[in-house]
């Protein structure tokens, strides 16, 4: 084949999709401007709000599908929202200097802490699927992922304060519901027990509820299985039942000593 069909070949199949990587890149600019006016002291925040502005109104040119959503109206409301979820993320920022003996400072929790940008990211891009913009959200949280091996989807919906330590491996599933003070450690996935496109609209992840702590590996699935409140999961547990309030559940290890070979 000459390179003249080759390349028409790829123009016509590359027709079949409405992509512009430049919504990639943008969205990711955005975030990281969203961070700095959030948290860098050096950061102006009321010389920086028409910039910020700016960087929306350059994604939204770019969406291709906007549905019948109201740009305007979803950044206003966005604004609005900014105060309160400030507040959310100074209160888990907190929660993992407290909790964590390795940490020496809240601003070190901020500035290296791959677990505080994952739930930073998630609470600023849910509030724009809540609204339903679309693809934007979804970019948002996982350019969070490529960056720190977290995966929350920008539909769940987890209170505050939230403390994930460590963090690789975590994945939160879209229809996960995790309540006020829940710490969650390296590899821990809340997913679905089968993945089904006619289940869009159903709750397919778990509920997770107030003060539970579940520890690194352990898999928990299915919408309809609750983790109750003031339980400890241990780790490299598997759930696809219900946990009742006050329970701690573990995987029991047996040790088997060696037969001596002399």
């Amino acid at each position: 084949m000459s390179i003249d069909k080759i390349i028409q070949s790829i123009k016509v199949n590359k027709q079949n999709h409405l992509v512009d990587y430049r919504l990639k890149s943008k969205t990711e600019e955005f975030c990281d401007n969203l961070f700095h006016i959030l948290f860098d002291s050096k950061i102006s925040v009321s010389g920086n709000m028409d910039s910020l502005a700016k960087s929306f109104n350059e994604i939204t040119e770019l969406l291709q599908e906007k549905k019948d959503c109201n740009l305007d109206s979803i950044w206003k409301k966005f604004l609005v929202r900014l105060p309160e979820i400030l507040s959310q993320l100074n209160q888990d920022a907190i929660c993992i200097y407290k909790h964590d003996p390795a940490a020496n400072s809240v601003e070190e929790v901020i500035l290296a802490y791959p677990g505080f940008f994952a739930i930073s990211v998630y609470r600023l891009s849910h509030e724009l699927h809540g609204q339903n913009m679309p693809l934007v959200p979804r970019m948002m949280s996982e350019y969070a992922h490529r960056l720190t091996g977290i995966d929350i989807h920008p539909g769940a919906v987890i209170g505050s304060p939230f403390f994930i330590d460590h963090g690789t491996g975590v994945v939160i599933g879209e229809s996960t519901i995790i309540k006020n003070s829940v710490k969650l450690y390296q590899g821990v996935t809340l997913g679905a027990l089968q993945v089904s496109k006619d289940m869009k609209n159903q709750k397919r992840h778990p509920t997770v509820e107030n003060n539970v702590t579940i520890y690194s590996g352990s898999t928990i699935l299915g919408g309809d299985t609750v983790i109750g409140a003031n339980s400890t999961i241990g780790g490299n547990v598997w759930l696809t039942e219900s946990v009742p309030e006050n329970s701690i559940v573990y995987q029991q290890t047996k040790t088997k000593l060696k037969k001596k070979e002399w």
